[in-house]
């Protein structure tokens, strides 16, 4: 039964081109890269819709081929080889169930050796397949999966979300297994996915790591203001509404083209407003997000060093910081030494507090930037 979509502008989950907007050439880039054998790199910082474009890829890949095999996992959450394993032989199996008992359970008798357990999904109340394999079993596990995908009678398309973490494995020869395997499959194919930018870019351009110049490289950049607020305006256009073009370009500015930031203040707007006409508006709908959001960043401040928390807030209220370190910046916010700030800054870094781009440090969330400016 088709979904009764009752706010156009999607904060979580795919639901569809009609909610999706443009990233036409990315698309093209993606698509034309993977039919043509390559295998891709999507690198973006988190929040700019790096999830979305890949589900968008996917629904283009199954709307030309339905037997088509999308399979998608964000291992962010793994620690070591073993459970990227389990996650990844889970999301194949739980795929093949969603093809038919028949084909799932000729690939789960595939994969007996990752000890599959068949279990319901309290969410969906879905069968739902979980792995747990022997840790010490953990590469055999791996080879059989790939062995399985090799022989499958179907054409076979796999996203790896965050990919950047298995440089952070214990097992410092997780790279080039996974890659002694990819190199030799065919109708295989790869999206590497990931935020953390220097991370990836030495994963796949250096000549030291096994990835090197195996895959074609796709930066996702901020959606175009134009064609943003042209995809924004349609939706309010049509229930007899607006978005006023200056109010938009506000928006797009407060968070620097950054998509689900910008989702989630249309999606808000949408359901309190038909006309969007004052700056009065937006600013009372932004605060309204951080009110609800400030019990959850009181709880990261108190996670911080005093120290930490200064640098931190610091960069906060000038936005985005070229120098953080550089006399100018300390004396502004009466901060320590710059080895002193230097060290905040590499434990801010560390936890994804802060991010660096090319011209400058920002706060990585930026509602909570906001709120610590406000402070």
């Amino acid at each position: 039964m088709r979904k009764n979509i009752v706010n156009p502008f999607i904060c979580q989950g795919y639901e569809g081109s009609k909610y999706f907007c443009d990233r036409g050439e990315e698309t093209k880039k993606i698509l034309s890269s993977l039919y043509n054998g390559r295998n891709v790199t999507l690198i973006s910082p988190r929040r700019l819709g790096k999830t979305g474009m890949i589900w968008h890829a996917f629904h283009h890949i199954q709307s030309e081929n339905k037997d088509a095999v999308c399979i998608y996992i964000d291992i962010f959450s793994t620690q070591n080889q073993h459970e990227f394993v389990d996650m990844f032989g889970a999301a194949v199996i739980n795929d093949a169930l969603s093809r038919g008992k028949a084909f799932g359970k000729k690939v789960m008798k595939f994969l007996g050796a990752l000890r599959p357990v068949v279990g319901i999904d309290y969410m969906t109340g879905l069968p739902n397949v979980t792995v747990n394999t022997d840790s010490t079993q953990a590469e055999m596990s791996l080879k059989s999966i790939f062995s399985l995908l090799k022989n499958l009678d179907k054409e076979v398309f796999i996203a790896i979300d965050e990919f950047q973490q298995i440089a952070e494995y214990p097992e410092s020869g997780t790279e080039a297994l996974l890659r002694s395997y990819i190199q030799f499959l065919t109708g295989v194919h790869f999206i590497f996915s990931g935020s953390k930018q220097h991370l990836m870019s030495e994963m796949f351009l250096s000549p030291q790591r096994p990835f090197y110049q195996s895959t074609d490289i796709v930066n996702l950049l901020p959606l175009d203001e134009e064609t943003y607020y042209n995809f924004a305006n349609g939706f309010f256009e049509s229930k007899v509404g607006h978005v006023d073009r200056e109010v938009f370009r506000e928006l797009y500015a407060t968070f620097g083209g950054y998509t689900w930031y910008i989702q989630s203040v249309l999606n808000r707007l949408y359901e309190s407003y038909r006309k969007v006409e004052a700056v009065e508006q937006l600013r009372s709908t932004i605060l309204s997000v951080i009110k609800s959001k400030a019990p959850q960043f009181e709880y990261l401040t108190q996670m911080l060093t005093g120290n930490q928390f200064a640098v931190l807030r610091a960069i906060a209220r000038d936005g985005l910081v070229g120098e953080p370190t550089g006399k100018e910046f300390l004396k502004k916010y009466k901060l320590p030494s710059a080895s002193s700030v230097n060290t905040a800054l590499e434990m801010l870094k560390c936890k994804e507090l802060v991010y660096r781009m090319s011209d400058g440090y920002i706060v990585y969330d930026r509602f909570f930037g906001i709120w610590l400016s406000r402070l």
